[in-house]
């Protein structure tokens, strides 16, 4: 029975208390995102390509 209630309590709450975003809210969100990841993905490629460098120059000095 606590189940049931349960479920019933969560479903009257996601319908009439959650506030869902509108379409054009979670396009700006979701192209917020992509562009976050792409700069964090160029920072993490630059590191490593001056890491790489760095190892190879010191490797070359043996």
């Amino acid at each position: 029975m606590k189940l049931v209630e349960n479920i019933k309590e969560s479903y009257t709450e996601l319908v009439h208390k959650v506030s869902w975003p509108t379409f054009a809210e979670l396009r700006q969100s979701a192209v917020l995102v992509l562009i976050a990841s792409i700069i964090l993905a160029l920072v993490v490629w630059l590191m490593d390509l001056c890491f790489e460098n760095l190892m190879t120059f010191i490797y070359g000095l043996f």
